[in-house]
């Protein structure tokens, strides 16, 4: 069953597309990326529908974005909490296989008067490509 069955937007050619094309890969691409990787199966389609079906399925929660380290926005086809590991050099993301620690959640809103929804944590450091 698609993402997107479970979500009340509308599922487009496009959208699903989108999504298969996201959820194929786990580097976390850029939507020029993603725009390449879709114009494969869609040659027509243009950039900024892409742009505009990416924001509307993050904002739906269908999938993540991830605006990380001052650098261009990827996107994520795992929309599940988790976290993710940046590389300083190169600009990679990875997925870490690090269960959610939920305890910040809690914590953060004994100091603060915002309803606090959830939280990201990005680690960064340097790939392996880039250590050699």
């Amino acid at each position: 069953m698609s993402q997107l069955n479970n979500h009340s937007l509308r599922i487009t050619k496009q959208r699903q597309i989108i999504l298969d094309e996201l959820c194929s890969v786990t580097s976390h691409p850029t939507a020029d990326v993603l725009y390449q990787m879709v114009r494969k199966r869609l040659p027509k389609i243009s950039l900024g529908t892409v742009y505009r079906n990416l924001e509307i399925m993050s904002e739906c929660g269908i999938i993540q974005k991830l605006d990380i380290g001052g650098t261009q926005k990827r996107f994520d086809g795992a929309a599940h909490v988790h976290y993710h590991v940046r590389c300083s050099q190169c600009g990679r993301v990875d997925d870490l296989d690090l269960p959610p620690d939920f305890n910040v959640e809690k914590a953060a809103r004994k100091l603060t008067s915002f309803k606090i929804l959830r939280h990201r944590l990005e680690f960064t450091g340097i790939c392996p490509a880039c250590q050699s």
